[in-house]
């Protein structure tokens, strides 16, 4: 075999070699870092968990409202229903989503969430008085623990581990809130995370379900206004500076 025929043959090995490593490498990009983000929240199957793993109905009644038809009282964030995953939060959560563009990829969405929630809600009739809502942003989980760790990096929960929304003014439920129906509300605010408080409108659906306050909803912020710096990666092309902030809540008395 000539010299020539020798380089000829090697450099078809490297050609397929390379070949194959590309395609491994793109395996590899396209299997961990797809766009199986979990969808958005919404009331329907918040409520369906309530009767999937059982409320706590309030003193003097169950189901969808209590006998008297009052449901004033102290509501607590209850835990304990559902289950909480980052592929299936059936439970209470709070969170955010962001679209990314990712090199080799295309367009996927971010989601983080953190089951560690706490707060109440003060309601007198059908109006909800007050209502104090605390995530743990330091045990914020994503689809990958790299993507935990940037994110917790760029919020700096060591030093701003709690994110907190305080309603600042009344919220009037209606006649729907007694009867089992969902209601939607805009409750007003104060919203903060990073340290950095905004006053808001977080648009939310509540609904009473066998003893239990069920609440979703989702707010638009730039994370900017929040002195949020979004973390970055070689694979990630660029990183809306908007997103969204997604809350699932379970309340219950007693």
């Amino acid at each position: 075999m000539t010299a020539t025929k020798q380089r000829s043959g090697r450099l078809k090995l490297v050609g397929v070699i390379g070949v194959l490593a590309v395609a491994v490498v793109a395996g590899f990009v396209w299997w961990f870092l797809r766009d199986d983000a979990p969808e958005a929240t919404n009331i329907r199957d918040a409520a369906a968990q309530v009767s999937t793993t059982g409320g706590t109905a309030p003193a003097g009644g169950s189901g969808g409202a209590t006998t008297d038809g009052d449901v004033s009282g102290t509501w607590t964030v209850d835990t304990t229903i559902g289950e909480f995953s980052y592929e299936d939060s059936t439970g209470t959560f709070a969170g955010f989503r962001v679209a990314e563009e990712l090199s080799g990829v295309g367009s996927v969405t971010a989601v983080g969430r953190t089951p560690e929630v706490s707060g109440t809600l003060e309601i007198d009739g059908t109006t909800v008085r007050a209502a104090t809502i605390t995530a743990d942003m330091s045990a914020l989980t994503t689809d990958d623990s790299r993507r935990d760790g940037r994110t917790r990096g760029a919020l700096e929960t060591d030093q701003f581990p709690e994110a907190t929304f305080v309603l600042t003014s009344p919220i009037d439920l209606g006649a729907e809130a007694t009867a089992g129906d969902p209601v939607a509300v805009e409750a007003p605010g104060d919203l903060t995370i990073h340290g950095v408080t905004k006053p808001v409108t977080f648009p939310l659906v509540a609904q009473l379900v066998d003893g239990t306050v069920v609440v979703t909803g989702s707010l638009d912020v730039v994370f900017a206004d929040y002195g949020v710096e979004l973390p970055s990666a070689p694979i990630v092309l660029s990183i809306e500076d908007n997103g969204q902030i997604e809350l699932q809540l379970f309340f219950t008395q007693g």
